[in-house]
């Protein structure tokens, strides 16, 4: 504990964001630099806690009151050493997490919580810029070869910790760039993709192998993939969840995952044919959560004429509520940046979607909402869901993204080929150690658990890489959750 008053002094400060007006003229990160002076005294902040929930908030275990310490005392490779040890990719997560170590921050019970996402952010990016972030391949090869089906978070963390314990490993990736959804999905203005390709460049100097455009069932054979003595599948949740209305086939109604990843095409310097464009469009967006932001955000940026965002649920409290008490995550108010730019808060909440019109040409023109409140049977506990009369509108609209979720992986691809059984919510179903029923292929990431977080992502990866390496040898020096295996980088 560097400053044993840290926490007395110094207030919460996170990043200005940039000026709006500047920003929605380019794909940048929204904040602006942070001084290294502010960073430690954030870091001071830090009340290293007899028990520190942080810990336990974060599905990686982080040692948070230590490179917090570090941080503040300016020990940014030792910080650096702490934080590798149970993040492969901090540099994401310090940038796209929403933090549930700072909901279980001790602090965050009377006040504002320490900026531990913004410290982890700053420390990788010392890392990086002072040339500690070198390759270390393995000093022995084991023999055994892996496939990893998907580049996101998921895919490069198991990747990452399998090439450490000496293991051939490919990574393959249908789309032309690596990275998932990171790549194809990540708005710019929240990641930067050469973020992600100076990670990538590091993995490969360490001797994982990466093939782009090498979908499974097209491009490579499921035969090809059985030639290796492990697989992981890590191919993400990407089944958007659709909306069966009345004239969802109209021209102009589109999935969230057929605009985003275009922008990020063009971003990269793609020619996109009959690209999906919000430009001089009246936009409504459907669905509340991070995707929908992102495309509030990118509609802006592209001249949208005006945009509005629907959520189906009621508007959540300003603070924690009562049944969701520290140290729990709470379903509280977020305001992210992409809603800020907005001349006015663009969400719509407790807005259900009945129809949307169209002209003779099925051309969209209109979506008709209703008002709905939920009120909760005093039997059973459930919820049910009633439209308000008097309620009804009609908003005149030229594109509709439909941000609504993801219902699991897509199925006619490698699920099909290596015939593994999904569970009832349409995951790929294993046991304990992340097998499937077929007993070489283990699983990982969104694609077994559900849509989730990155910093969930990354821990699956490292936990199957442990399962998988335990399964090839015997027995696997692999950590597991939270165990520190420094020296790491």
């Amino acid at each position: 504990m560097g400053k044993p008053t840290g926490f007395k002094e110094y207030k919460r400060q996170v990043p200005v964001e940039r000026p709006v007006d500047e920003r929605i003229e380019d794909y940048q990160e929204v904040y602006e630099p942070f001084s290294e002076k502010k960073l430690k005294e954030q870091a001071a902040r830090c009340m290293n806690c007899g028990i520190p929930f942080c810990h336990i908030g974060c599905p990686l275990g982080n040692i948070i009151p230590e490179f917090n310490d570090l941080a503040y005392k300016g020990l940014w490779k030792k910080a650096y050493e702490i934080l590798s040890a149970t993040n492969n990719f901090p540099e994401f997560t310090g940038r796209i997490c929403p933090a549930p170590c700072e909901a279980s921050c001790v602090l965050g019970i009377n006040e504002p919580a320490v900026t531990i996402e913004n410290i982890e952010k700053m420390i990788v990016e010392h890392a990086f810029e002072a040339g500690w972030v070198v390759p270390e391949p393995p000093e022995s090869r084991t023999g055994k070869t892996v496939a990893v089906i998907g580049s996101g978070p998921a895919g490069l963390a198991a990747a990452d910790q399998l090439n450490r314990a000496g293991h051939a490993v490919i990574v393959f990736e249908r789309s032309d760039r690596l990275g998932g959804l990171l790549r194809y999905g990540i708005p710019d203005f929240k990641l930067e993709k050469n973020i992600i390709d100076r990670r990538i460049e590091v993995l490969e100097a360490e001797g994982i192998g990466f093939k782009t455009s090498a979908a499974i069932g097209t491009d490579v054979s499921v035969d090809e993939l059985k030639s290796f003595d492990a697989i992981v599948l890590a191919i993400g949740s990407t089944s958007g969840r659709d909306l069966p209305v009345l004239g969802r086939d109209l021209e102009g109604v589109h999935f969230a995952m057929d605009f985003l990843p275009q922008q990020n095409k063009e971003c990269a310097g793609d020619e996109v044919e009959g690209k999906v464009s919000a430009k001089g469009k009246r936009v409504i967006v459907i669905g509340g959560g991070d995707t929908g932001s992102d495309c509030v955000g990118t509609s802006i940026r592209q001249g949208c004429k005006s945009v509005v965002n629907f959520e189906l649920f009621p508007q959540p409290p300003n603070e924690r509520p009562a049944h969701q008490p520290w140290p729990y995550w709470p379903m509280k108010l977020r305001t992210s940046s992409s809603h800020r730019e907005a001349d006015q808060d663009p969400r719509s909440y407790a807005m259900l979607t009945k129809e949307f019109l169209g002209d003779e040409n099925n051309v969209l023109k209109q979506v008709r909402t209703v008002n709905v409140e939920f009120n909760r049977e005093r039997q059973t506990g459930n919820a049910t869901m009633d439209e308000v009369d008097g309620t009804e509108k009609e908003w005149k609209a030229d594109l509709v993204l439909l941000a609504l979720g993801f219902v699991g992986p897509e199925r006619d691809n490698v699920v099909e080929g290596l015939g593994v059984e999904l569970d009832g919510r349409g995951n790929i179903q294993t046991g304990k150690n992340y097998q499937t029923n077929v007993e070489n292929v283990f699983t990982a990431g969104d694609c077994r658990r559900g849509q989730s977080l990155i910093v969930w992502a990354i821990s699956e990866g490292r936990e199957t890489a442990r399962c998988v390496d335990q399964f090839l040898m015997g027995e696997s020096d692999l950590p597991t959750k939270g165990e520190d295996d420094l020296p790491r980088r």
